[in-house]
């Protein structure tokens, strides 16, 4: 297996991002979730609308993770005004670190997570932010471990259904 390369996904690529974020979406949360949640979910947050409004906001970006010239993760990072929350302008938010569960443990979601970690150094971010759901034990151990800690909640809906997220945040 080759090394795990990061490209900025261009415009053209958004059908591409749409297929893998609804597949690493439903893969990640489909066995906690009502199908009819998770599909008014996927449908809302993954429509072409959606991932073209997101894609266009100039502080906002999408990186692809890619083994083997195939598509196997992605990362979504805000800062300013984009960030999914009201935080400061030397705020940086991960959004979005979906990897495709077969390759889970190839250091797919490490490496996303170093891009955007040098992304928001780039941006001289004072602090990095992210929310991870409160019952997804692997990430909340990853981001400890890689030095966040939590700092607040707030709601997060999938569906109908309103599930709480951990807001966790590392100083840089």
């Amino acid at each position: 297996m080759d090394q795990v390369k990061i490209q900025k996904i261009s415009n053209t690529d958004l059908k591409s991002l749409q297929k893998l974020g609804k597949q690493t979406f439903h893969e990640t949360f489909a066995e906690t979730n009502t199908a009819k949640d998770m599909e008014k979910y996927l449908r809302k947050n993954f429509s072409e609308k959606q991932l073209t409004q997101e894609f266009n906001n100039p502080h906002s970006a999408f990186y692809c993770a890619v083994i083997d010239d195939k598509a196997v993760g992605y990362l979504k990072v805000n800062w300013l005004d984009a960030q999914t929350e009201p935080q400061d302008k030397q705020a940086f938010e991960i959004e979005r670190i979906y990897v495709l569960k077969k390759f889970h443990g190839e250091n797919v979601g490490k490496s996303l997570y170093n891009k955007a970690i040098q992304i928001a150094k780039n941006k001289k971010a004072k602090y990095v932010w992210l929310g991870v759901w409160e019952h997804n034990p692997r990430a909340i151990r990853f981001y400890q471990k890689n030095g966040f800690v939590i700092f607040d909640k707030h709601v997060f809906i999938v569906g109908e259904d309103e599930q709480t997220d951990l807001l966790m945040k590392l100083m840089l």
